[in-house]
């Protein structure tokens, strides 16, 4: 029996995946349960596993878009497991075939007639609106002249390749269709909120202190390291609490504000920037919040992470100090109203009482979205992070670092 596969639903508001590799050739016999494939979502690179043993037929390419439910695949579950040699032959057999199916369906494109110009599509009418482009200059390809999106991607402005090289060596590749649903979220940020960054900077010397005397006891007790993050996280928790309207959320002409902390914490993996989210942070311990971290850490940086467990978040941490960054402006992390950016740390001369001090020093940043949160509120939450930070034993730990830290 011949069983056609299709694309699992790898989450809710999902629509469409991108095959970005094969790990198995057309006419391999595939064990049920084995990984054939890698498919690129807009959150996350997913595994695609064979739903029964057989001989594979693929009905989709690398680099292919492909809606939730459409068929990648085929398998003949009668097929019997072949031996290395056989395996090779009727490999060889089927490439052939699969060539002449190739150059058909390469040749088909190019007898579609033209269409006079007509509507244009939701998906392509924003691709034009996004980059100002005149829809009544283009001619679609669809029904009756319809502007297809495939019409709106055309009609961009290309680059000008052959002039920047001038014969000089240029390597070329298609993005990722999470990189390109990134690149859209980053625009529709700037097209679509009032974002603006305020800036403060923090002495970092009392949480130096803690984790210079309780670092090792607190590796040996819970099997991971007494980060700055964990620090951070409480932080950015109390001070939410106090300007509730930065943990919330436009939806149309609604704010909606949430009593929970769903923190994203943005870090980078083998396929781009990964925002995993520390479900409820605020009932985590800091040895919660570190063991959390690395977990999802880890399973970004082995393509493991999964969509659920990047979905959602209140609020988002990006630490852009780990490569170095002095100063930045965050950008938000829509639908969120705000992100803080922390950077590298620094020895600088301060004043303090009155003397020259040199000090650890690190610039902090809150990106916001200025619709619902006003400067006043984005500047106290900034000081509040600010004195939380500088002040851990008394503001974060009550007092108590030893049980702040289970030790």
């Amino acid at each position: 029996m011949i069983i056609e596969m299709p694309v699992p639903s790898p989450g809710e508001s999902i629509s469409e995946v991108e095959i970005a590799q094969w790990l198995v050739k057309d006419g391999d016999y595939v064990e049920k349960d084995q990984t054939i494939a890698e498919v690129d979502s807009d959150k996350a690179t997913l595994d695609l596993p064979a739903q029964e043993s057989g001989i594979i037929t693929l009905k989709a390419s690398e680099g292919d878009t492909v809606e939730v439910g459409g068929i990648v695949c085929l398998i003949d579950t009668n097929a019997k497991k072949p031996t290395i040699k056989k395996s090779s032959e009727n490999k060889d057999e089927i490439i052939e075939e699969q060539k002449d199916e190739i150059e058909l369906n390469q040749a088909k494109p190019e007898t579609k007639e033209v269409s006079k110009p007509g509507v244009t599509s939701p998906s392509a009418r924003k691709i034009l609106d996004e980059k100002g482009i005149n829809p009544e200059n283009l001619i679609g390809t669809g029904k009756n002249g319809r502007i297809s999106k495939e019409d709106a991607l055309k009609a961009l402005p290309k680059v000008d390749i052959e002039n920047i090289s001038k014969n000089r060596k240029v390597d070329t590749k298609k993005m990722s269709l999470l990189r390109r649903k990134v690149s859209q979220r980053l625009v529709a940020v700037k097209n679509q909120t009032a974002m603006l960054t305020t800036f403060n900077e923090v002495n970092m010397t009392p949480i130096f202190e803690i984790r210079k005397s309780y670092k090792e006891k607190f590796k040996n007790k819970h099997d991971v390291n007494l980060g700055f993050m964990s620090f951070f996280t409480k932080a950015v928790i109390a001070a939410l609490k106090e300007f509730p309207d930065i943990n919330s959320m436009i939806d149309d002409d609604k704010q909606v504000k949430f009593d929970f902390y769903d923190i994203s914490i943005a870090v980078s993996g083998p396929k781009g920037l990964m925002v995993p989210v520390l479900r409820d942070a605020q009932k985590l311990t800091f040895s919660g919040i570190e063991k959390e971290i690395k977990r999802l850490a880890i399973k970004a940086r082995d393509g493991l992470i999964t969509v659920d467990e990047m979905s959602g978040g209140t609020f988002t941490i990006s630490n852009g100090g780990v490569f170095g960054s002095m100063l930045s402006t965050p950008i938000l992390n829509p639908p969120q109203s705000g992100i803080l950016g922390m950077h590298n740390i620094i020895e600088r001369p301060i004043a303090v009482n009155g003397k020259v001090e040199v000090h650890p020093m690190m610039y902090v940043a809150l990106s916001y979205d200025h619709r619902i949160i006003d400067g006043k509120e984005s500047v106290g939450f900034l000081l509040l992070i600010k004195e939380l930070l500088e002040n851990p034993i008394e503001k974060l730990m009550n007092n108590d670092i030893k049980k702040s830290l289970e030790l």
